[in-house]
């Protein structure tokens, strides 16, 4: 979605504020006093710069959005280094996406999509849906079965979102627990990873039981 037209006054002005001290705070500034600007946005986001794309994305105008567009937006990620590329679509996510039942219905379709982003995007998505909510959705056991075929086959973005799944699965049903943590026994993923102070490792046998005593040691005795 590049743009070769002259950018306007307004989002010059705003990418020569742009420099190596730009923190996230500052952006959320920015654009809590921007507030709505779709076209700005566009603007911002012609540059193919990463910071002015975060800009971007937290102004847009998620009616402006459709699957066409939203793809294009996905699409223009892969100039980005893989780090950039999950920080965009998880602000994209975020920030626009879950806003719309229009597009959290195509978040819904991206299972099988060609671009990993999407994918991972997906996973994601249904992981959150049992981290967030009380009531685990009906398709855990289809889900956890597409995972034990799949997962290793995956690309390493996507795999971390299937395993996010699978952990959360285990975590919430006592059914599914078992095969969760036999899963992370045979993929081995993330096994012996070192994790930052205070975060969970995203080994499942470790992940599972660590978040799983966490709720039980909360319940009423």
């Amino acid at each position: 979605m590049e743009n070769n037209k002259p950018l306007s006054k307004n989002a010059q002005i705003i990418l020569k504020s742009f420099d190596d001290s730009t923190k996230l705070g500052d952006l959320r500034k920015n654009a809590k006093e921007i507030k709505k600007d779709h076209l700005l946005a566009m603007e911002l986001w012609s540059t193919a710069l990463f910071k002015p794309r975060q800009l971007a994305i937290l102004i847009m105008d998620n009616k402006e959005l459709d699957e066409a567009k939203v793809n294009s937006l996905v699409e223009d990620m892969a100039i980005h280094d893989e780090n950039e590329q999950t920080q965009l679509m998880d602000w994209l996510f975020a920030n626009q996406l879950t806003k719309s039942k229009k597009l959290v219905q195509l978040i819904e379709s991206w299972r099988e999509s060609k671009l990993p982003l999407q994918r991972r995007t997906y996973w994601y998505f249904e992981g959150r849906r049992r981290w967030k909510g009380k009531t685990p959705p009906e398709n855990s056991g289809e889900l956890l079965s597409i995972i034990e075929q799949t997962i290793m086959d995956e690309e390493a973005v996507v795999q971390w979102a299937m395993n996010f799944v699978a952990g959360w699965i285990g975590v919430y049903e006592d059914q599914y627990r078992a095969r969760c943590v036999q899963l992370g026994e045979e993929t081995e993923l993330y096994k012996g990873m070192k994790v930052s102070k205070g975060c969970t490792p995203n080994y499942l046998p470790e992940f599972i039981e660590i978040e799983y005593n966490k709720r039980l040691a909360k319940e009423p005795k």
